[in-house]
């Protein structure tokens, strides 16, 4: 009787022990995410990058270190230092570009998509575009929020599947 009870006993310990490597394993490739986020419109921008966070832990993703901007035409730097690090496996970008009286909104846009996308490239790792517009007004800005959203799950879905090629 003694026997049995030791064995069950050991048998439970292995157990818990494996538990703890399993969840050791989980943690370790836990997704580190960097954020960039624009200041402009910070009140758009603030909750966007809200419903990130949220969605970054639901998804068992973190975004463990977050650098704002002044504006989105600002993000190549503060996005390409981020990719530099090694304890960051991907980065988001959040902004919100209203259309004003000009068309500054459009080379705005332009030149922070294509400057993202080639950051991605030079140090492969991905990187999701949170930026909602050109051409919206506040209204349609508000109505887009989930794009910070949609940002997180772009680099995780891309991350995990990187990993596997």
């Amino acid at each position: 009787m003694l026997v049995m009870v030791f064995e069950r006993d050991l048998k439970m310990q292995d157990q818990s022990e494996n538990k703890k490597k399993e969840v050791k394993k989980m943690v370790k490739e836990t997704i580190r995410i960097g954020a960039v986020v624009s200041d402009f419109n910070y009140d758009i921008t603030m909750m966007m990058f809200e419903r990130a966070k949220e969605h970054a832990e639901f998804l068992g993703a973190e975004i463990t270190k977050v650098v704002k901007v002044p504006g989105v035409f600002d993000m190549g730097l503060a996005v390409k230092k981020l990719l530099m690090r090694k304890d960051i496996d991907g980065v988001i970008t959040i902004g919100a570009v209203i259309e004003g009286e000009t068309e500054h909104d459009d080379l705005v846009i332009q030149h922070a998509a294509r400057k993202i996308a080639d950051l991605a490239l030079e140090y492969n790792k991905p990187v999701g575009l949170g930026i909602s517009g050109p051409g919206m007004t506040r209204l349609q800005a508000e109505d887009r929020i989930e794009r910070g959203k949609a940002a997180v799950e772009a680099v995780v879905k891309l991350h995990q599947r990187l990993q596997k090629i």
